[in-house]
């Protein structure tokens, strides 16, 4: 199966991505096929304009208890919200990934 080439965020979190200061994401196993190395173009989730390219650095395995604050800093996100976040995407799934990412350039 070929890995990804885009991913898409809400936009009002693509000027954190554009800016650098997101630096991962989290999601479930349908969304965990990206590979390291890879370039990804960023698009909102909404109205589907692009963003940015990124680069994946790396693709791992967290459980939902196990996100901590270095993830929330990493989201640029205080803990509780992106815990919430999460929960309200992800209601059932406690299996989950965290896809850490470069920006290469804003759109």
């Amino acid at each position: 199966m070929k890995a990804p080439t885009k991913m898409t965020f809400f936009e009002s979190l693509t000027p954190l991505i554009a800016a650098g200061k997101k630096t991962i994401t989290i999601r479930d196993k349908s969304e965990s096929d990206y590979e390291p190395n890879s370039q990804v173009e960023v698009f909102t989730l909404e109205t589907g304009k692009k963003v940015c390219d990124i680069k994946i650095v790396s693709v791992e395995a967290l459980q939902f208890d196990d996100i901590n604050q270095e993830h929330a800093q990493q989201e640029y996100l205080p803990l509780p919200k992106l815990k919430q976040l999460i929960r309200d995407i992800y209601p059932d799934d406690d299996n989950l990934y965290v896809i850490t990412f470069e920006l290469i350039h804003s759109a």
